[in-house]
């Protein structure tokens, strides 16, 4: 029988300021937990659902949680039963087998940026606030993405925009950055929305709310990460193991989706007439994304775009 939503242990989160988890029983009953297996947390934040997984593990289980941001590290639980890594999940591999782990038994990620992201003005996430054009997730890499608004191409910029954000004058608005970056500073994020407030269609919230996810995808390389992650899991999931990805926008469900669907990206070759593709490593546990309900919407606005897909190596 499912799980009521009144359990108190769903709905208290004492790093709330940081960021409160989305789906976070549909998640943690969906990864089918063994009280015995080993589980990785690919986004740990403000360490909601790490918490969570927690509570279904005994005292042999373990839990790797990955996060790139260095503030997510202050959540961490005083528990010998986690293990941090400070690097981007597409990293998986690499940091598993640095701690003598090949194999888990599920994996989870939620691709949404954090709260406390979105509301520490210096890192440039949202338009509400005054602060350098950063938007790193990582800061100790280099590019920000004032660098990509002033040296990228205005074809590089036309696609990003039109691919990432879906801006409908995506070209309009390439052309005017790179005639306006020529005499005037775009390094604040009050110098770019001024610079390109001519060319916003419809409504400004909108437009630049697209905007900005299109320079964050690219300046954190956000589908790129996403895609070695899934390609990895086909090797680091146990049979019978699951992922559970949690995506707030449609290119990252859309390559969720298709990757659960048929084990890779690129499309196969048949030879042959009567050959048949190889089939997927992969069940789906759900063939439609679960959605937050209204109550989670309500409490949580920025949960209302969230899809939650989840699959079962076989």
């Amino acid at each position: 029988m499912k799980k009521q939503r009144d359990d108190k242990s769903f709905t208290e989160n004492p790093t709330s300021s940081y960021h409160v988890p989305v789906l976070l029983l549909e998640t943690i009953e969906g990864l089918n937990i063994r009280p015995d297996g080993i589980y990785v947390d690919c986004t740990f934040g403000g360490g909601g659902h790490a918490k969570e997984i927690l509570k279904q593990l005994d005292q042999k289980g373990k839990l790797i949680a990955f996060d790139q941001d260095a503030d997510a590290k202050k959540n961490l639980p005083a528990n010998d039963r986690i293990v941090f890594v400070p690097h981007n999940f597409r990293h998986l591999q690499r940091f598993l087998k640095l701690h003598g782990i090949r194999t888990v038994d599920g994996i989870m990620a939620d691709l949404g940026v954090s709260s406390h992201q979105f509301d520490e003005a210096e890192r440039g996430f949202s338009t509400r606030f005054e602060g350098e054009l950063d938007m790193r997730m990582d800061q100790r890499q280099d590019m920000k993405a004032v660098d990509l608004i002033m040296n990228y191409s205005e074809e590089q910029l036309h696609k990003l925009f039109e691919r990432y954000g879906e801006v409908t004058n995506a070209k309009t608005l390439a052309r005017t950055i790179v005639e306006v970056r020529q005499h005037a500073s775009m390094r604040t994020i009050s110098n770019f929305k001024q610079a390109i407030n001519n060319v916003v269609k419809g409504n400004p919230n909108k437009y630049f709310a697209q905007v900005f996810q299109a320079l964050r995808i690219e300046v954190n390389d956000e589908l790129g990460a996403l895609k070695e992650l899934l390609q990895q899991s086909v090797d680091v999931l146990n049979a019978h193991g699951r992922i559970a990805i949690i995506t707030f926008h449609s290119l990252e469900d859309r390559l969720v989706k298709q990757f659960f669907k048929k084990g890779k990206f690129e499309e196969e070759e048949i030879e042959h007439p009567f050959e048949q593709a190889a089939p997927s490593p992969f069940r789906l546990i759900n063939k439609k994304p679960t959605q937050p309900n209204q109550q989670e919407i309500k409490t949580n606005p920025r949960s209302r775009s969230a899809r939650l897909r989840i699959a079962e190596k076989i």
